[in-house]
């Protein structure tokens, strides 16, 4: 009793000691007397290792080496916050008036208050807290799924592993993990001095801390932590704005930058960009900008997201380092999607941090804009802080065939006809700023990413065939087409890296199943540019056969429900292209089929023109079984609560879609009164 009653006593003050010293930055003990006090509890806990806990400060020095990371999914998506380039004011003027149209607000409105704070350049990160202890830290990663990085967080001291005063039952934390320029130079100095390699960069720093497998050599590293945002909380009255939010994170003692303030209306905002734009150099940190959010979470809740960022907030950046360099070459990229994007090579530079030998021209229309030419003594920087990009060309110095300098030695950037990696003609419509190659299905540079399309679950649907393995498929020169796949056999397979006969066997099978689908899969696993799933099924429906669909030129594309001149003109573009067709064609002679003639939804039946938006568990279906319920019964689904949402059919452990369900007034449905609708 008496060691537990020390153990205690000991963490508490150690803690405090902490918290002084890494959030307030004022210390209050000399460093020999917290090394004492640690010792103490280190020696405590080793003579009594029952008394050892996972929010002790001692837990902070690292476990042992991990195989790997470990997948987290989120329960409350980390989603980005737009970016607004525009670095002057009129970039505060712009977030603000979009704001206030989207609110309905008049000119003679009282202004819209924000909360204002910086845009760290770091690692974002999320902390959730169980009873107000530490349970759990996971990495942004796609905004769904990101990787455990618990052992490694734990390491940064000023990050608490429990929580101070009346804490929630479930409290997730959303903020920056990143490296002080301080602590950046003096671990370069150590590694320096000890023959070792040197951090580029805070940010690389930061990232490549959290991301170490190792979490002894995290420890070594040291990091801060400053929170900004909520995920997930149970069990806690949210306060009314963000600013309030933050305050109360503060008050459970978790790092806040004191640089953040609440002000009013574009005014405001303007004038809290210039103010920490004249700090910028001064501060500890590196950041990249400033941060906007609309202050009050119901008018958050009410503005809702477009596409995965919200409405109510925007990063505003400010002019990133620029560099002067020359251009050596000009060539395209083909991405993963087909896009092709002229690239610089230049004369190495040292730009915001990196060595830079390439740049993007972004487009064909950006390159002859800045009529960027070979030779040319030209301004770079790394766009964002993190792509680098030609800004502009200095004129004064470019090459010349004679002396009198009428004619420049290289000629204007012009974008090739064809597609340099597989031949395929390159196209871009007169409405979009991107060519791209047309040669999706047999593009090599396209080829990972249309063998992934192909075999998702919303697709042909062939489980196993993840991204290691259709890597693996075409580094080895194996699978060229989605045609391909239905041509492997068991001893292609097992002779691949780390996979086993039982395990080509499984896939094998997939692929085999995989054969009898759809049609609105098969033209959804095409990977059309701009047919997503829906299009897909409007396209089936409408036109019932495959041939019907290949042989329909724009006019009679758009003559499908929710088909516009752009979707029309891919979806031709793509069935003229020779390759593409050969492609189809040997899908279809290798087995690939379905029922001709898709079933049309129901036009009459009780939610035909509906819209719904599913959230939570439901019992017996799986969200994408209701959808294709609804769908197939002439609904719509939605992926977010607004005033246009018909129901909302809610599960359990149902989140802020029920609650903005509720306060809209909408009509909400459990899964036997969503059956009872839709079987009447």
């Amino acid at each position: 009793m008496e060691a537990a009653q020390r153990v205690a006593d000991l963490r508490r003050e150690i803690e405090r000691h902490d918290h002084a010293y890494y959030v307030l930055d004022s210390p209050t003990v000399p460093d020999a007397e917290y090394d004492r006090l640690f010792r103490e509890l280190q020696a405590i806990e080793a003579e009594h290792p029952h008394l050892a806990t996972p929010d002790s400060p001692t837990q902070r020095v690292g476990g042992k080496p991990l195989a790997g990371f470990s997948q987290v999914r989120h329960v409350v998506p980390m989603l980005s916050i737009r970016t607004e380039t525009d670095t002057e004011p009129s970039g505060a003027m712009a977030f603000d008036a979009r704001v206030r149209r989207e609110m309905g607000l008049a000119e003679t409105d009282p202004p819209v208050e924000y909360a204002a704070e910086l845009k760290f350049d770091g690692l974002a990160i999320n902390l959730r807290y169980e009873s107000g202890v530490l349970v759990q830290a996971a990495t942004r990663g796609d905004g769904e799924t990101g990787e455990d990085v618990t052992q490694n967080i734990r390491t940064v001291r000023s990050i608490p592993l429990r929580l101070q005063g009346e804490v929630p039952e479930v409290l997730e934390v959303r903020g920056e993990a990143f490296m002080s320029r301080m602590d950046f130079e003096r671990y370069n100095e150590k590694q320096r001095a000890q023959g070792r390699a040197a951090l580029v960069n805070p940010r690389n720093g930061a990232a490549g801390s959290i991301r170490q497998l190792d979490p002894a050599m995290a420890a070594e590293r040291p990091l801060s932590f400053y929170a900004y945002g909520l995920g997930e909380t149970r069990g806690w009255d949210l306060p009314a704005t963000h600013g309030g939010v933050l305050d109360a994170l503060a008050a459970f003692g978790l790092p806040v930058c004191e640089h953040r303030a609440v002000v009013q209306g574009a005014a405001g905002l303007i004038a809290f960009h210039a103010r920490m734009r004249e700090l910028r150099d001064a501060l500890p940190f590196d950041i990249d900008g400033v941060v906007y959010k609309v202050n009050a979470l119901s008018l958050q809740q009410r503005l809702g997201f477009v596409t995965r960022e919200p409405r109510w907030a925007v990063a505003h950046k400010y002019p990133a380092e620029e560099m002067l360099t020359t251009v050596e070459a000009i060539e395209v990229q083909v991405g993963r999607t087909g896009a092709i994007t002229p690239v610089a090579r230049l004369a190495p530079v040292f730009v915001g941090g990196v060595t830079v030998t390439n740049a993007t021209l972004h487009n064909e229309i950006e390159a002859r804009r800045k009529d960027v030419r070979i030779g040319d003594t030209v301004i770079v920087r790394r766009a964002g802080d993190v792509i680098p990009e030609v800004v502009s060309v200095v004129l004064e110095r470019r090459p010349m065939r004679d002396l009198l300098g009428d004619e420049p030695l290289h000629p204007a950037f012009e974008l090739p006809k064809s597609c340099p990696v597989c031949g395929s003609a390159i196209e871009r419509p007169e409405d979009e700023a991107i060519a791209r190659c047309t040669g999706g299905l047999i593009c090599p540079a396209q080829r990972k990413q249309a063998l992934l399309h192909f075999a998702g679950r919303r697709a042909m649907d062939i489980e196993g065939l993840g991204d290691k393995l259709v890597e693996q498929l075409v580094d080895n020169a194996i699978v060229k087409t989605p045609a391909d796949l239905y041509k492997l056999g068991l001893l292609a397979m097992v002779n691949l890296e780390r996979m086993a006969e039982k395990s080509a066997a499984n896939i094998l099978d997939a692929i085999a199943k995989s054969k009898q689908t759809t049609l609105a899969r098969f033209i959804f696993a095409l990977g059309i540019r701009n047919v997503g799933e829906a299009t897909a099924k409007d396209l089936a429906r409408h036109f019932g056969t495959l041939d019907a669909l290949m042989a329909a030129d724009v006019d009679a594309l758009q003559q499908v429900p929710d088909v516009g001149p752009v979707v029309a003109a891919s979806v031709a573009r793509f069935f003229a292209e020779p390759h593409n067709v050969e492609v189809i064609e040997q899908l279809r002679a290798g087995g690939v089929s379905w029922a001709e003639g898709e079933p049309s939804a129901v036009v009459n039946s009780p939610i035909a023109g509906k819209t719904f938006v599913l959230t939570g568990s439901l019992p017996t279906l799986t969200r994408d079984e209701a959808k294709d319920m609804i769908e197939a019964l002439g609904g719509k689904v939605a992926g977010s609560v607004s005033k246009k949402t018909d129901y909302v059919v809610a599960g359990a452990e149902a989140g802020s879609k029920l609650d903005k369900a509720q306060a809209l007034g909408i009509t909400i449905l459990d899964e036997s009164q969503f059956r009872e609708l839709i079987s009447s």
